[in-house]
């Protein structure tokens, strides 16, 4: 009976760990950061946090020759969009000008850039199932 338990719990285990790597990888190039000083952020976004605070993932990569890839692993199907920023001075945010102009440079998933806050709708990609590759302009 133990023997039955066992062996029930291993299969169970082994069968839920399989069911959560049915995600997509997202892969993000940047290939024209104009410095290599600081690093760039990117994080990962639904309709809900978009421009709203974190992102649901976050990832950070220092620059080399002006390039920088981050993948975001084991995304669930759905619409997302991307935020990106160098952040230069590597304060861990984006600097503002008195008037209210990023000092820093950024972008966006579809490489949308607008005059005023960057849109979701703008931005918004569809993750199905294959893994995506996206290329942000700054």
């Amino acid at each position: 009976m133990k023997n039955s338990l066992l062996t029930f719990a291993l299969v169970l285990t082994s069968l839920f760990s399989f069911s959560q790597d049915t995600g997509v990888n997202i892969t993000l190039t940047i290939d024209n950061v104009k410095s290599d000083k600081g690093n760039v952020k990117m994080s990962l976004h639904t309709i809900d946090t978009f421009m709203k605070g974190k992102g649901l993932e976050s990832g950070k990569s220092e620059i080399k020759d002006g390039k920088v890839t981050i993948t975001f692993i084991n995304v669930t199907p759905g619409d997302y969009a991307v935020i990106a920023f160098h952040d230069e001075n590597e304060n861990n945010k984006m600097d503002f000008g008195e008037n209210g102009m990023p000092l820093e440079s950024y972008g966006m998933s579809n490489n949308a850039m607008s005059f005023g806050p960057p849109q979701y709708e703008d931005a918004k990609f569809t993750v199905a199932d294959k893994d995506l590759e996206l290329s942000i302009r700054f």
